[in-house]
């Protein structure tokens, strides 16, 4: 089964499953992130998924969130009727194919999204593609750990969730950012080497 078609399928049980982690966790990174970025602004949210940093938009930011899961758009659409103050566009789309012309967006952000796309490459390649010139990327996302001991954990977790939605646990995100000329700018482990916040340009 295709990713986007396992996602409409867990689209209703997602957030769920998420509930102990957003509120422990996730909500502050989540926050680290918008709060980064200044009125005025233009953001592009690659895999906006059920629309969880919908409340950490600021007002006076334009922004388009994409998902290529028609069930997880259903969710953020609903969601989306609680803040009719912030100017949110959302539409279908994969980011491995994105219909924005280059140079189009301010900020770029992504949250745990690139553990999940199906050629990671791809997508990165248009996320800086359609980043203005002095614009930044935000990727807050997990992945492969430097310490042996923590990836047997994320191989056992890949187990499960790659069959279930998808997702590896244990994908080179950091690499392959820099593999495509991206320059880090800040970086910061949020929770060890697995999870890191990182700010980049062109």
């Amino acid at each position: 089964m295709k990713t986007h078609k396992k996602y409409d399928r867990f689209s209703r049980y997602y957030d769920a499953s998420e509930t102990f982690m957003e509120k422990s966790k996730f909500g502050k990174w989540r926050n680290l992130v918008f709060e980064m970025i200044p009125p005025g602004s233009s953001i592009l949210e690659v895999g906006i998924g059920t629309g969880k940093n919908l409340p950490y938009y600021g007002k006076e930011v334009n922004i388009t969130g994409i998902d290529f899961s028609v069930g997880m758009l259903d969710r953020a659409r609903k969601k989306l009727k609680i803040y009719p103050e912030k100017k949110v566009t959302l539409l279908q789309m994969d980011v491995m194919h994105l219909e924005f012309p280059a140079d189009s967006f301010d900020f770029v952000v992504s949250t745990f999204v690139f553990c999940t796309v199906p050629d990671p490459i791809a997508g990165l390649r248009e996320v800086k593609r359609v980043l203005k010139p002095d614009g930044k990327a935000l990727f807050l996302e997990h992945m492969r750990s430097s310490r042996w001991l923590n990836n047997l954990f994320l191989y056992a977790m890949s187990g499960v969730s790659i069959p279930l939605i998808g997702t590896s646990m244990v994908r080179k995100t950091k690499q392959n950012i820099r593999s495509l000329g991206f320059h880090i700018v800040e970086e910061r482990n949020l929770f060890s080497d697995i999870v890191k916040l990182m700010v980049c340009t062109k």
